[in-house]
């Protein structure tokens, strides 16, 4: 029962930008009372916690778009800064509102937050609803034949899938109750979460659309277009061959169970490409069943021994690392695209990954940050997982011996060049037998594409086989120590 059936309910929204199978605001429309849509800039140290500064770009466009989906079925959006409690309280006072719904978070911060917060507003009367919705299964019920929480990937897939389809997604409200008296909001062109000079991100929207209705598109356009042959075009950088839906899942923009229901029901399309795709979705589930089992998942080893690893941490390395600088092309040029579209290649993402754990000896954690602030669609799960998988002192971890070389397997994923010309224009002239290692390209190939290395386009700034074998030796250092 809610304290007062007659005052507003708030809907907080948090990385859950979306209209469509939000289970918050479906109980508030339905309840019938009016709805005040809220969304708060809390403390970076709450919350959401700090967004990288790739994030904060898609942020701003992903409100502006959710502001104006509301106002189309008769809403709005309030905006506020601070302490969640201190801002529920002032918006209570101001129109009434005893009630408050929300759509659960996973990752620490969130939990961390809404925990004590939760407490904190029944015990000053409070109504406080909250619903699922961000993940398929949430992490609190899916166990190993122990009752722990998993550690290997597949097992945990088995009993997803044994658990039996989600729930179909439910609709969007067609009508919401606007309030008689809306609170005050704030500007979100003060939030300042553009760049400004230099606008780094003016080639974003060259390919992303933010927003549920760009978040639609790119579904509607996957299952048309490209899950038919997924399983295969998915590791080709060259290729459209994925769904771009990360950074709309990131924010909320559409919900797992979305996607995951579009891909039933298609007959033609070959079983192995739709469970390769919903395995990618899974691996997601599982990277939040880390997180929440293991809050420092992005701060600390998950496998201990490599709390001992010998990292060199050379800072000239990490920053040739960071622009594309590195003498490996197929590296350089996913490091360029980051920059250019705050995304990367999953594929490339692994070698960039291996290269500087392993080629580099760095601290994975280094690289994690990098892409947090980078990626639009930076997750404090799939992010921290995936960088203690390259690293291999993460749950079901790549091992640390398995190496990428970075040659071969720009040779291999793309095999004409074509990823690396399109990011490494300096290279786009150089024939494809040399595209992925032009330090080894015969002097007549360099100077008919007009490459002088080291001045056009840098030599490797380590060789491969040496930094192998060196990191080798470090971690057999750690496995003898243990």
């Amino acid at each position: 029962m809610r304290a007062n059936s007659s005052s507003p309910i708030l809907v907080w929204f948090r990385k859950d930008l979306r209209l469509a199978d939000h289970h918050a605001l479906a109980a508030a429309a339905a309840d019938g009372a009016a709805v005040i849509p809220l969304y708060i800039r809390e403390p970076a140290d709450s919350g959401n916690g700090p967004l990288g500064d790739a994030q904060r770009w898609w942020l701003h466009h992903s409100l502006l778009a959710f502001r104006e989906s509301l106002q189309r079925i008769g809403s709005d959006l309030v905006f506020r800064s601070g302490d969640p409690l201190d801002v529920i309280a002032d918006i209570s006072r101001e129109t009434g509102s005893a009630t408050i719904f929300w759509n659960r978070r996973y990752d620490p911060n969130g939990t961390a937050t809404d925990a004590p917060l939760k407490k904190a507003l029944v015990d000053r009367g409070f109504t406080v609803n909250s619903f699922a919705g961000q993940l398929l299964h949430e992490p609190t019920r899916l166990f190993n034949k122990t009752g722990g929480p998993y550690r290997v990937f597949t097992p945990f897939w088995r009993a997803l899938e044994a658990s039996g389809e989600p729930p179909a997604p439910i609709d969007p409200p067609e009508r919401i109750a606007a309030p008689e008296r809306w609170p005050a909001s704030e500007d979100l062109e003060r939030w300042n979460l553009l760049p400004t000079q230099p606008n780094w991100a003016s080639s974003f929207t060259d390919i992303w659309t933010p927003g549920e209705d760009g978040a639609a598109d790119r579904l509607q356009k996957f299952i048309e277009d490209t899950l038919d042959g997924y399983k295969t075009a998915r590791d080709v950088p060259a290729d459209a061959g994925t769904s771009l839906l990360s950074p709309h899942l990131a924010f909320g923009e559409i919900s797992p169970t979305q996607i995951w229901h579009a891909t039933r029901g298609l007959k033609d399309t070959p079983v192995d490409d739709i469970v390769t795709f919903r395995k990618e979705l899974a691996w997601r589930e599982f990277s939040y069943n880390l997180l929440f089992h293991n809050p420092d998942l992005g701060r600390r080893n998950l496998d201990r021994r490599f709390d001992g690893f010998r990292w060199l941490d050379n800072d000239d390395h990490f920053e040739r690392w960071t622009k594309g600088l590195t003498g490996y092309p197929i590296v350089d040029a996913g490091m360029r695209q980051l920059w250019r579209h705050g995304y990367m290649h999953n594929r490339v993402r692994m070698i960039a990954a291996s290269f500087l754990i392993k080629d580099l000896l760095i601290d994975w954690r280094r690289g994690e940050a990098w892409f947090r602030d980078t990626l639009v669609d930076a997750d404090p799960a799939s992010n921290a997982a995936s960088w203690q998988w390259v690293a291999g002192s993460g749950a079901d971890a790549s091992p640390f011996f398995r190496i990428f070389n970075p040659v071969l397997q720009g040779e291999k994923f793309d095999p004409n060049g074509d990823y690396v010309k399109r990011f490494v224009p300096e290279l786009a002239d150089l024939d494809a037998r040399y595209i992925h290692r032009p330090f080894q390209a015969p002097q007549p190939a360099l100077d008919a594409a007009g490459i002088a290395l080291g001045m056009t386009y840098p030599a490797p700034i380590i060789d491969h086989a040496f930094a192998r074998d060196r990191a080798l030796a470090a971690f057999q250092e750690i496995r003898n120590a243990t």
